[in-house]
């Protein structure tokens, strides 16, 4: 969007006035509808912001912009204001549209209006009122670039860090609305940024909500859904590997479920590592799916291997002092079956360690025959091939057939 904007602005597309007003307050509108809809507050907020930046600039066009005055004195009041109040919506907490998260980020927007207001009441008929001084673009002081320059690192590095769609808006959308400012001269090129600005935050939401429907939010794997598309669309030759971790209710009845999804993204993280081109996913609780395309069983077992002793050898610390280290109900009898002694897969507590854990996964492997293999029959292979590994003792990798695939001549070895 803010390429576009500045292709219009160099001349390189034409857009009616109208078309830009349009397109405006479709994205202002349109995202106010869908940050309510989805309890999204900070877009909310950010795009209020924007909002408030376009009437500003709107009102200042119309005064003299020299050096010294008050209307200069606005307009660098609003570039101070501006990333602040970024910075502010990136740093809160989203909590949806309680009154304990919104009233905070509501009262500081007032105040910066009516802050802004009197500024602009004060030189309201002033002297040099009538007599604007249209520049091209605007030419901040030092410290204002200093702000903005250092609030925009914030949010470019936060994005990076977080991964969520919001955080790479925030970013996007201060960048329009600076650029709102610096040709708030030109009308339609300063509409068009805050357009922009608010278009991105609008289609924060929609990427924000794909991401939650095919992205696992505690591993950050693709989910079920993705899973399922995913079969849809894959062709021979392909193979599937199902992946459970060893005895993980025991591991949550003993250590609770905060170390058991502790546990989880320690697995996923292993799984997303692994290598032959495979592509992991969630399917649900424990259990993962791992889908190698263009690969046949031979090609893929070993990495597969590598990719059990991967998850066999790592090992967390367990977090805090309060851990629930003894079943409680009916699984406090099964307490010796998960500590040292009892069985020794699956959930390991190091000795002369007693926080360090480690976990083991059982593995089943199917793989396409023909082009006419059904994805759903080789994942049913799949999974008998991983019962078998559970009743031969786990932590283990098992295929559809009782002998080790055979792979093709050009992949032995691991890459």
């Amino acid at each position: 969007m803010l390429l576009a904007a500045a292709i219009v602005q160099a001349g390189w597309m034409t857009v009616s006035p109208q078309a830009i007003t349009l397109l405006y307050y479709c994205g202002l509108l349109g995202g106010m509808l869908l940050a309510w809809r989805f309890h999204s507050s900070r877009i909310a907020f950010a795009l209020l912001a924007v909002f408030a930046t376009q009437q500003a600039a709107s009102l200042l066009r119309a005064l003299p912009l020299v050096p010294g005055t008050a209307g200069w004195i606005v307009l660098q009041t609003i570039a101070i204001l501006l990333p602040l109040t970024f910075l502010v919506i990136a740093l809160t907490q989203e909590r949806g549209f309680t009154a304990a998260s919104t009233l905070p980020v509501l009262l500081l927007l007032f105040v910066e209006f009516v802050f802004v207001t009197v500024l602009y009441r004060a030189y309201e008929g002033g002297p040099l009122a009538g007599r604007a001084h249209h520049l091209a673009k605007v030419s901040w002081p030092g410290y204002v670039w200093f702000l903005l320059i250092g609030a925009s690192a914030f949010l470019l590095l936060r994005s990076f860090l977080t991964r969520k769609p919001a955080d790479g808006a925030l970013f996007w959308s201060l960048s329009g609305a600076v650029l709102s400012l610096q040709f708030l001269n030109a009308a339609r090129v300063s509409t068009l940024y805050s357009a922009a600005a608010a278009t991105l935050l609008a289609v924060s939401i929609v990427e924000n909500t794909y991401l939650l429907a095919y992205h696992d939010e505690l591993t950050a794997l693709p989910s079920r859904r993705a899973w399922n598309d995913a079969l849809l669309r894959v062709q021979h030759p392909y193979a599937i590997a199902v992946v459970d971790i060893d005895h993980f209710k025991r591991f949550n009845d003993t250590y609770g479920h905060e170390t058991g999804d502790q546990v989880l993204r320690l697995v996923a993280v292993n799984l997303a590592r692994v290598t032959g081109g495979g592509k992991a996913f969630r399917c649900g609780g424990e259990e993962f799916a791992i889908l190698f395309s263009g690969k046949n069983g031979g090609e893929v077992f070993d990495h597969l291997e590598q990719l059990r002793e991967q998850v066999e050898k790592s090992r967390f610390r367990l977090r805090g002092d309060e851990r629930r280290l003894t079943p409680r109900g009916p699984d406090r009898r099964n307490l010796r079956k998960a500590l040292p002694g009892g069985s020794r897969q699956g959930l390991r507590l190091d000795r002369g360690m007693a926080k360090d854990l480690s976990v083991t996964v059982s593995v089943g492997l199917g793989w396409s025959s023909s082009e006419k293999s059904d994805p759903n029959s080789v994942l049913q292979t799949a999974d008998k091939a991983l019962y078998r590994a559970k009743a031969n003792g786990r932590n283990r990798v098992e295929t559809m057939t009782s002998t080790r695939p055979q792979g093709r001549a050009k992949s032995a070895g691991i890459a």
